[in-house]
């Protein structure tokens, strides 16, 4: 970027943001797993080529590579979603021991309100946690600064960076205003056993290193510009930090604020100073009662949780409510009267709806994971008994097959980007342990559900290039599983006698279900439909594979309506075609419409 260029400000997402704040601050490797609502950081970092930047095979992955950058000398980061973190938390643990040479910050995505997410945790404990510092941007500018005020953090403290934010902090879009990027250079790495190893003697004494770092990083929660009073109305007095302190600046602008911007350590002189200040104090956050509790542990009255839920997303309305006293809920009515209810559905034309479709046909029970095909929960489909993480439906199936004493009935669907994710080891653990269960891997060769990012086994680097492309039939008889097998999801007969076929065997099985993703390229897209009214029977067999490309017609026998298909829509996939009892759906150029 030129100079004039970095004079002007820019409209950026906080996602956007913060991989610009990675830029400025002379980040070198980044790493991440993609989801919702962190997966933009990677991608625009991508765009950088001085940056070098991978999609992980999952989240621990990323941190620990991560970690490996920062030992060899450079900044380095690693992004994710909040349940990402989970997955990582292993590495973070120790790392928090090590400490890092050159700076490492996490970015935790959290995710109130799980637009996107099956939990809506509260990653902030994994910061008193781990004890390592924690900074909660409020907007897009401070998602860049506070990105690279965490990597400065690091490396003076010797210790990695929480950077969380939240969906709307993510997705929200405000003005920045861009600078240079640092001159960074590379430190090198420098063998230290003592510090790196941690073995129990060596953990030993870096525990106590951890405890004192604590103590100087909690004298720098106090004395930061990131945590600041706004005084104005001492009557009210309000502790708010990332998206509920914007929240609170609009449904309370005549109230003091103590806004933190660095959560942990938490800022006890800050706050009894604030709270000193003011006659009746709140804390104004979402999810649970982290900044409460410790408010409380001081010794100071505060009104919170009940006033404010502890369920979903706030929003200005229900701040304004809370501050007044008014009965505390969990949504605001203001977001949702008069709005039709969207459920999410698979799109047209999508590989899965086929199998699902089979699997209801034949009524077995489904294990299932992270994905587009957790859709298949939902009408009209309703064919998944399980979600829990990523990779869980393998170990499931394999669990419930030990409780029943029988896999005839049981099949695992697993994603490819998930089933590399975390998919593997519970699948060894299938056939190490004399399992029968059948894995059905529905691989649409992309990371559909966040917006088709890459992974190993699309041979497919984040910036694009070819790479080594992971062999997914072959990976799983490395695995242990002898009876492997692949079929076109779109051909319903072979998915079916394939699955029975798995299922009466007495050994473990693996299917994979091999179409890519029709959004991937829509120039593979067949001919429209469309269904004939005097063929019709008004069975409504087609729409129970919920394609949003099929709808309800014209009156048919019985006052049923008949099925009509939107051709704009249609993907030509043509699994409607397939299960009409009657023949009445037929390509547009072929019907005698």
């Amino acid at each position: 970027m030129t100079m004039k260029q970095s004079a002007q400000r820019m409209l950026l997402s906080g996602n956007e943001a913060i991989a610009r704040g990675a830029y400025e601050a002379g980040v070198r490797f980044a790493a991440s797993y993609p989801g919702t609502p962190s997966t933009e950081i990677l991608e625009t970092i991508a765009a950088h080529t001085d940056i070098e930047c991978e999609w992980s095979p999952n989240e621990k992955v990323a941190v620990e590579v991560a970690f490996g950058a920062a030992l060899g000398g450079v900044r380095a980061m690693a992004s994710m979603k909040h349940v990402g973190l989970n997955v990582a938390a292993d590495p973070l643990m120790t790392i928090a021991y090590t400490g890092i040479n050159a700076g490492m910050v996490i970015v935790s995505a959290d995710d109130p309100g799980m637009h996107s997410s099956q939990n809506e945790q509260d990653n902030r404990h994994y910061a008193r946690f781990a004890k390592v510092p924690m900074l909660e941007p409020a907007d897009s500018q401070e998602c860049k600064d506070f990105t690279i005020e965490a990597f400065r953090i690091s490396e003076e403290y010797d210790t990695p960076v929480l950077l969380r934010t939240t969906t709307r902090i993510s997705h929200g879009k405000s003005l920045v205003a861009p600078g240079e990027p640092l001159g960074i250079e590379p430190r090198g790495f420098v063998r230290d056993q003592p510090k790196y190893v941690m073995i129990p003697a060596h953990a030993r004494l870096r525990h106590v290193v951890v405890e004192e770092r604590l103590k100087r990083l909690r004298d720098l929660a106090n004395s930061t510009p990131l945590n600041r009073i706004e005084h104005a109305d001492k009557s009210v007095g309000i502790i708010a930090s990332g998206a509920a302190y914007q929240y609170v600046k609009e449904a309370c602008p005549e109230a003091s604020v103590l806004r933190l911007g660095m959560t942990y350590p938490f800022p006890d002189k800050v706050v009894r100073k604030f709270a000193r200040s003011v006659d009746r104090l709140f804390v104004v956050e979402e999810l649970d009662p982290f900044i409460e509790d410790q408010v409380r542990a001081l010794g100071i009255e505060c009104i919170g949780k009940e006033r404010f839920s502890l369920l979903g997303e706030l929003d200005p309305v229900l701040v304004a409510e809370g501050v007044n006293g008014r009965k505390k809920r969990r949504h605001s009515r203001a977001q949702t009267d008069g709005l039709p209810q969207r459920p999410p559905v698979m799109c047209p034309g999508c590989p899965h709806r086929g199998v699902f479709h089979v699997l209801r046909k034949l009524k077995v029970i489904a294990t299932g994971d992270i994905g587009c095909y957790t859709l298949s929960v939902l009408p009209p489909l309703q064919m998944m008994d399980t979600c829990v993480c990523m990779g869980a439906s393998v170990g499931s199936a394999h669990g419930l097959e030990k409780a029943l004493g029988d896999a005839s009935r049981i099949v695992g669907i697993i994603g490819d980007s998930t089933f590399v994710h975390g998919g593997i080891t519970p699948l060894i653990d299938i056939a190490y342990n004399k399992g029968t269960s059948t894995i059905i891997i529905l691989d649409n060769r992309t990371t559909a559900m966040t917006g088709h990012q890459d992974h190993p086994a699309t041979g497919v680097t984040a910036r694009g290039e070819q790479t080594f492309r992971l062999n997914l039939e072959a990976l799983c008889r490395a695995c242990g599983i002898e009876d492997v097998r692949v079929v076109d999801p779109y051909d319903l007969d072979a998915v079916e006698e394939n699955v029975k076929a798995a299922l009466a065997n007495r050994a473990p099985s693996v299917i994979i279900a091999d179409r890519p993703c029709p959004l991937l390229d829509r120039s593979a897209w067949g001919e429209p439909l469309t269904v004939e009214e005097d063929l019709c029977a008004a069975c409504t067999v087609c729409l129970k594979l919920g394609c949003p490309a099929m709808t309800l017609g014209a009156e048919g026998p019985k006052g049923r309506r008949k099925a009509r298909i939107v051709a704009e829509v249609c993907a030509g996939c043509a699994l409607c075609a397939r299960i009409c009892p009657k023949g009445a759906i037929k390509p547009a150029s072929r019907s005698k419409h």
